[in-house]
């Protein structure tokens, strides 16, 4: 391929030591039906082995417009609901998150995100960062997450 790149649909092979063969590693892309995943080249999530990175994950409504306008402790449960359906379908639960990085245009409002993102993962409490981005793509938007999951046993 031009530039160097790798293609990113493609798997890749390593010697296993133990065994002395050529192992696949198997990469499994979990769309979200976005217009903007082909176009921009990203996958809501993609898995290999027992990770699963989640993209960063905007307050889409279910009828592809803002979820709760205005509402930043809103969006943000819509955001985490957004990853949450994602992470079941490459087959981990919220448990599985070890990493949130939660991004907001206003920083003086963090602890209305912060209250959503308790509620979903008090009890889980992974590792998490709260920073302060100049803008997202959509006015609109207020919060973006996202999140990285380890699987307690890898699903070969």
């Amino acid at each position: 391929m031009r530039s160097g790149f790798a293609s990113a649909a493609s798997s890749s092979t390593s010697s296993d030591p133990d065994r002395g063969r050529a192992t696949r590693t198997v990469r499994k892309l979990i769309p979200s039906g976005s217009a903007f995943e082909p176009k921009i080249g990203f996958s809501r999530a993609v898995r290999i082995g027992r990770m699963v990175a989640v993209s960063g994950t905007a307050p889409i409504a279910p009828d592809g417009g803002v979820a709760a306008p205005g509402d930043l402790y809103g969006q943000t449960r819509r955001c985490l609901e957004i990853i949450g359906q994602a992470i079941g379908k490459a087959g981990l639960g919220l448990d599985s998150v070890i990493r949130t990085r939660v991004m907001l245009t206003d920083i003086s409002r963090w602890e209305e995100a912060a209250r959503a993102h308790g509620e979903v993962f008090g009890e889980i409490r992974p590792a998490s960062t709260f920073v302060e981005v100049k803008g997202l793509i959509d006015k609109a938007w207020l919060v973006e997450i996202e999140a990285d999951c380890v699987a307690d046993a890898d699903p070969r």
